[in-house]
């Protein structure tokens, strides 16, 4: 076994209307919550990546935990709450300064403290000076010491960032077989990863079930292909989002995102009978951000005849609607009856040596050289954008610096043609080219 780092988790916990979602979309730098006076109005949880002083976490919004309400929406949304605490490294617990300390918010400390973690106090909407003095009521709470702070005026963030980062692991570890690929089964709920991944392994690992988001949880197999030791990852159904419940399956898609992390190359299972959903762009989205290898995987091939669908035609139509993924495979199987299997874990291993491509130094700069001298970056005005030099910094994925005088000129569509002469050249089917653009002599 090795282990692979993950990206430490940061959740914002709170009764509701304490301003946890404003602190949420200040940190991440983005309106991502919706910020509202309304009692108790984030009930979906939000996850998000951020960095803050070089270090990258994962964030998460959560809806408000009340010692009051006992409905069976809030029984959802407090299960829901639970898992967030359960998966997070630290806790920032939101209070209001200008309400004091309530019934609720000795309920949430109660929560916290049975969980162990470590957590940071954040006493929000301290907008002047007394209500900073009053923020010192807190301390009865007895988790640590309350850091007055305004999210809607952005005072008292760094303070409070500093004493969260201090808190956060250097590297989430998660324990890995030492295998020569890793590939995970992503995709929307219900498309048949699981009987996917049964039929893959010829055995009942995962629970085969119609209802969507059976699978709440990454499931690791391990497993030999043509003497390749291969770990097959399935993960939990990307829920559509207007379809997702408050509850346990929303935080599955974390999950898919963290065993997106952990992946060599991704397998994006769409469903034969729904073909190409907005829903499916946005998880290649996912995969292609992350900069891992992707196979465009057509399940339940075995109802093409009923639904009179062609190969052909479902190429055409998927490569119209992935445009931004065009160079990767297309394969065709059926979890159900097996046919196709072979085809893709043949595409996954492909792909998977493509992603960890490179490119010979003399002929990566020949290919860019050459490049450049049939098709010139454009002028603007005096400013001329000149290349000198590239390299490939490493492989897994296939990353290249271009050294330039002016690194603000590079267009993106200038990116895309150099991109698409280095496809032309190297091919890297599947896989995602990383390019930045560096002033030459600059560290």
């Amino acid at each position: 076994m090795n282990q692979t780092n993950l990206n430490p988790c940061v959740a914002i916990i709170g009764r509701p209307n304490v301003g946890k979602s404003t602190l949420f979309n200040l940190l991440v730098g983005v309106r991502s919550s919706i910020v509202s006076d309304v009692y108790g109005t984030t009930r979906d949880r939000v996850n998000l990546n951020t960095s803050w002083g070089n270090r990258i976490f994962t964030l998460v919004d959560t809806g408000g935990l009340d010692v009051d309400i006992d409905n069976n929406l809030w029984v959802k949304v407090k299960k829901q709450i639970y898992s967030a605490i359960d998966e997070a490294d630290v806790l920032v617990m939101v209070v209001d300064a200008s309400i004091g300390i309530t019934s609720s918010d000795r309920y949430v400390a109660d929560v916290i403290r049975k969980s162990g973690k470590p957590v940071v106090l954040a006493a929000n909407k301290s907008d002047n000076e007394s209500r900073e003095m009053s923020a010192s009521e807190f301390f009865e709470l007895g988790l640590a010491n309350p850091i007055p702070i305004s999210a809607y005026h952005n005072t008292g963030i760094d303070i409070l960032m500093s004493h969260l980062l201090n808190l956060l692991p250097i590297h989430k570890e998660y324990d890995e077989f030492d295998v020569d690929l890793k590939f995970s089964l992503i995709g929307r709920a219900n498309v048949g990863k699981s009987m996917l991944m049964n039929s893959i392994l010829k055995e009942d690992r995962s629970i085969v079930h119609s209802v969507p988001g059976t699978t709440r949880d990454s499931l690791d197999s391990q497993f030999v292909y043509k003497n390749k030791d291969i770990l097959l990852i399935d993960t939990a159904g990307i829920r559509r989002s207007g379809k997702v419940d408050p509850g346990i399956e929303k935080y599955s898609v974390l999950r898919t995102l963290q065993s997106i992390d952990r992946s060599d190359v991704c397998a994006l299972v769409m469903d034969a009978t729904e073909l190409a959903t907005a829903q499916d762009t946005h998880v290649a989205s996912y995969i292609l951000k992350a900069f891992k290898g992707i196979v465009l995987v057509i399940n339940k091939w075995d109802l093409a005849s009923e639904l009179s669908l062609k190969k052909d035609d479902v190429k055409t139509k998927i490569r119209n609607k992935f445009k931004f993924s065009e160079f990767a495979p297309i394969c065709f199987t059926s979890g159900l009856s097996g046919k196709g299997l072979n085809e893709l874990i043949e595409n996954v291993m492909k792909v998977n040596d493509e992603w960890r491509k490179t490119v010979p130094r003399y002929d990566l700069r020949r290919i860019i050289m050459t490049a450049i001298g049939n098709n010139p970056p454009s002028n603007s005005g005096k400013r001329i954008l000149k290349i000198h030099s590239v390299s490939q910094d490493y492989a897994g994925p296939p990353s290249f610096t271009f050294y330039v005088n002016k690194p603000e000129l590079v267009h993106f569509s200038y990116k895309r043609y150099l991109e698409n002469c280095l496809r032309d050249a190297y091919s890297f089917s599947g896989s995602p080219i990383r390019m930045r653009f560096k002033k030459l002599g600059k560290k």
